[in-house]
């Protein structure tokens, strides 16, 4: 009789794209703030949205870290393929990253050169979107690969569909911070957040048409998989539902509806990353390797899902009671310190 061997395969896809997500919906949105932050009208309206994430901004950062580590160890044959791929972008997000943080706090502690550091809170905020962008249409369009190896140049990840889906993002993350805004902050800042909320919005939609024109023209494997029957009924809610909620989007930016907007954008999200996993299922390294053939050995599988089971429940629930606990309006008498 063979032994039965459980298929963890599946466990760590949702973990690992449970992790993305939420990455590019948490820290997405508080890179967005960061690029309306210099937007602010004076010093007063930019603390306010500089506090409207001060709490949050950091522990945002751990879904990062363990979509990384998930990929390094449950699916360590796309991470050696993937990363010297997308190295340059990468190292160029990370850089991006410290140097916001460095502002965040030094903007706070340094006040003869607080202008220096708003300038550079709101462009590492742009620069690390945009190379995670980059980094994005890296992966959709693919990797050259012979055997198990990357062997293409480091910048092969720079062309016009990568640049475009960077700008894309620029316009994705400012939509969720607008919305983000929008449910921290009142009067004339809020105004102006649903204004930039609205921009933002047709820029997001804009580069979504793009991209759903753009890869389907130069990938006949995603049209097919798009277009063909009954895959073209199965998969047509997935637009309509897009077109929906960005009527509704649209709509609650011009209302005084408070939640709807952040909750608007992140529905967007929800459906790009459906659109993207819909293309692309089941390839992990995109025309050359799916997930399954990617993947670690079951005990290497089992043993790290053992420590993750723990350390999931524990990010979510701190993230929940950090996001609970600091609720509601952000009020200038309640700062960063």
């Amino acid at each position: 009789m063979n032994d039965f061997i459980f298929d963890l395969t599946p466990i760590w896809t949702f973990v690992l794209g449970l992790g993305v997500f939420l990455y590019v919906l948490l820290d997405g949105f508080d890179l967005g703030v960061g690029m309306l932050f210099n937007f602010a009208p004076d010093t007063r309206a930019r603390n306010l949205v500089m506090n409207s994430i001060a709490p949050i901004w950091d522990g945002n950062e751990t879904w990062l870290i363990l979509g990384g580590v998930g990929l390094m160890a449950a699916f360590p044959l796309a991470f050696a393929i993937i990363i010297p791929a997308v190295y340059f972008p990468i190292a160029i997000m990370l850089l991006a990253l410290v140097f916001r943080g460095v502002a965040f706090e030094f903007r706070f502690r340094d006040a003869d050169r607080k202008g220096f550091w708003d300038h550079a809170f709101g462009y590492g905020s742009l620069v690390a979107t945009f190379a995670q962008g980059v980094v994005l249409g890296a992966f959709i369009q693919g990797f050259k690969v012979e055997g198990r190896h990357f062997v293409g140049s480091s910048f092969d990840c720079f062309t016009p569909f990568s640049a475009l889906t960077g700008v894309a993002l620029v316009f994705g993350y400012s939509l969720l911070g607008a919305g983000w805004l929008v449910m921290k902050t009142e009067g004339d800042l809020q105004d102006q957040a649903r204004r930039l909320g609205r921009r933002a919005l047709l820029g997001v939609l804009a580069a979504i048409g793009i991209v759903s024109l753009w890869t389907p023209a130069v990938d006949p494997d995603i049209a097919h998989r798009w277009f063909s029957w009954p895959n073209l009924a199965w998969f047509a809610p997935v637009p309509v539902i897009t077109a929906a909620l960005a009527v509704l989007t649209w709509w609650s930016f011009g209302r005084k509806a408070e939640a709807l907007p952040f909750l608007g954008a992140v529905g967007l999200f929800a459906m790009s990353y459906l659109g993207i996993a819909i293309s692309l299922w089941p390839m992990i390294v995109p025309h050359h390797y799916t997930l399954w053939q990617a993947a670690s050995s079951e005990s290497t599988q089992a043993f790290l899902l053992v420590g993750t089971l723990f350390l999931l429940p524990v990010i979510l629930l701190y993230s929940g009671w950090s996001y609970w606990v600091f609720r509601g309006k952000v009020r200038a008498d309640i700062g960063y310190h």
